[in-house]
C-alpha cells in the first residue's frame, strides 16, 4: 500500500544489483511512493546484474560509476543533476564488500592490501558520496542520507572479519559529517543497521545460515527482511524524519537490545541435552 510518502522527491541509489539487494528494494519502494532516481553500481555489477530491468520497471537513468572514484562520483552528480534539471532530495549508499570475507582470510590475518579495499569500498566510499554531494551543492534543505550497516558495529560477531571495522568506520562517518552537513544546509545522515539479511553480498558471509538462525530465535520481533529494510529507509528519505540525524537506526527486530532469550536458549540447552556430559570434563565447556 503507497501513501505517496516521497511524492515529487528526487535521489540517487547506490548499489542495486538484483532482487536479493535492498538497494532494489528501497527502489521499488520509493518508485512506488513516488519518487525518481537514478541508479548507480560499478560497470562490472551493472553487467553482471539485472539494474537495466529496475531501470525500466521504474523509469530510471542509470549512471555507472565506482564509488571510490572521485572522478566517477562527480559524472554522477553531474548526470543526475542535468537529468532532474535540478537538486536531489536522499541518496542511498549500499555498498559493502571484503576481499578478505570472500577469500576466508580470517581476521588475525588479514591482508593489508585486502583491509584497505575492504574501508575502502565499505566505509570511505561513503565519505567520497557525501564530500561530492555537498560540493556539487547536489542536495534540497532537509534532503536525507541514508547508508546500510550492520550491529558488528559495536559487537563482535564470529567471522564478520573486517567488514565490522568499515561498518563501525561508516558510522563515524555519518555523525561527523551529519554535524556539517546539518548544521550547513540541514541535510540529514543516518545508518540503519538491518538484520543479516540473504542479500547477494550477505550470502559470501561464511555461516550466514546459522547467523541468521540465531538471530531469528534472539530478536522477539524476528529478523527484519529486505523489504521492512527498505520500508524503514523510505521513512527517512520522507519529511516526516526532518529532524532525526547522525543516528544508527536499528531495524532489526530488537536483536541489538537482547542479551538471552528463551528460543535461544532452549535450542543451547538442547544441544548440551545431547552430550555424554559423565565421560570427560572438557564436555563442559561451551566452546567446543
Amino acid at each position: 500500500m503507497a501513501y505517496n510518502l516521497l511524492k515529487g522527491k528526487k535521489g540517487i541509489i547506490f548499489g542495486a544489483l538484483n532482487d536479493m539487494s535492498i538497494a532494489w528494494k528501497v527502489a521499488e519502494k520509493a518508485h512506488e511512493e513516488g519518487a525518481q532516481f537514478v541508479l548507480t553500481n560499478t560497470p562490472m555489477a551493472l553487467r553482471l546484474g539485472d539494474t537495466d530491468k529496475l531501470a525500466e520497471a521504474t523509469g530510471s537513468l542509470i549512471v555507472p560509476a565506482d564509488a571510490t572514484s572521485i572522478p566517477d562520483l562527480e559524472n554522477v552528480f553531474t548526470k543526475t543533476l542535468e537529468h532532474f534539471d535540478g537538486k536531489i532530495d536522499f541518496i542511498l549508499h549500499s555498498i559493502g564488500m571484503s576481499p578478505n570475507v570472500r577469500k576466508k582470510i580470517p581476521y588475525d590475518s588479514v591482508s593489508y592490501e585486502n583491509y584497505l579495499k575492504t574501508m575502502d569500498i565499505s566505509a570511505i566510499s561513503f565519505h567520497k558520496v557525501i564530500q561530492t554531494a555537498k560540493k556539487f551543492d547536489a542536495m534540497n534543505e532537509w534532503g536525507s542520507i541514508v547508508a546500510l550497516s550492520y550491529v558488528a558495529a559495536q559487537r563482535t560477531l564470529f567471522e564478520y572479519n573486517d567488514m565490522a571495522d568499515a561498518k563501525a568506520a561508516l558510522e563515524s562517518i555519518a555523525r561527523s559529517f551529519g554535524y556539517i552537513y546539518g548544521r550547513e544546509k540541514h541535510i540529514r545522515i543516518n545508518t540503519v543497521s538491518q538484520s543479516p539479511t540473504l542479500t547477494t553480498a550477505g550470502s559470501g558471509v561464511k555461516g550466514i545460515g546459522g547467523l541468521m538462525d540465531f538471530t531469528e530465535r534472539m530478536s522477539p520481533l524476528g529478523n527484519a527482511t529486505a523489504d521492512e529494510c527498505a520500508d524503514y529507509c523510505l521513512t527517512l528519505f520522507s519529511d516526516l524524519t526532518r529532524k532525526v540525524t547522525m543516528q544508527n537506526l536499528f531495524n532489526d527486530g530488537g536483536f541489538s537490545s537482547m542479551g538471552m532469550s528463551a528460543r535461544a536458549m532452549e535450542m543451547y540447552n538442547k544441544s548440551l541435552d545431547c552430550r555424554d556430559c559423565h565421560d570427560h570434563p572438557d564436555n563442559y565447556r561451551i566452546d567446543k
